[in-house]
């Protein structure tokens, strides 16, 4: 097993392939920051909650309730990428003439696979580091944005969330490395 970074692992598996697992904790004042936010968001959904319950205004109710539903998005939205950053995993997986890539949360996750033949132009994705886009898709409020990208029959697919540049070119060498030699063993 190689280690590119602290949470970007390579593993070359005897049978062949290759294996990156891609964690996305954050550090700790930033995953404190992210928690804190919910448990404030959180506090603020019980008391617009507990105001609903106990004898509101009958004019009140209706901004009340369409309050609740903004804060309920907003929370399960927050819920999602704590989650992510504390228990979330990328796993990606070239084996058997297929590329696979999952998002693991708990170990959970639809692994989505794509036949190594019919995959082009991966490369790291050409993103504008100056846009507001990419500023707020990358921000440690989000789950990250995606780093690596290739064709798959007409659409394109990205990975890689929360990559820095430097592991996203690594990775996309050892990637590129793996699927060619998973098309000249005939896998795909």
């Amino acid at each position: 097993m190689e280690f590119i970074s602290e949470r970007v692992s390579i593993d070359h598996p005897a049978a062949g392939g290759l294996s990156v697992v891609v964690g996305n904790r954050l550090p700790k004042g930033k995953l404190f920051l992210l928690i804190g936010w919910l448990a404030a968001w959180t506090f603020c959904g019980a008391v617009f909650l507990y105001m609903l319950l106990h004898g509101v205004e009958k004019d009140m109710r209706l901004p009340l309730v369409l309050m609740l539903a903004f804060w309920l998005y907003f929370e399960l939205r927050v819920l999602r990428v704590v989650l992510w950053r504390t228990k979330g995993f990328e796993l990606w997986r070239v084996q058997g003439g297929e590329l696979t890539v999952k998002d693991s949360l708990f170990g959970y996750g639809k692994a989505n696979r794509y036949f190594v033949a019919n995959i082009q132009r991966f490369s790291p994705l050409n993103i504008d580091k100056a846009s507001w886009k990419w500023q707020m898709s990358d921000s440690f409020w989000t789950r990250g944005a995606e780093q690596l990208g290739f064709e798959y029959q007409g659409k394109k697919v990205a990975f890689g969330r929360g990559l820095t540049d430097g592991e996203a070119q690594l990775l996309a060498k050892h990637l590129a490395k793996a699927l060619k030699q998973e098309r000249k063993t005939g896998n795909s």
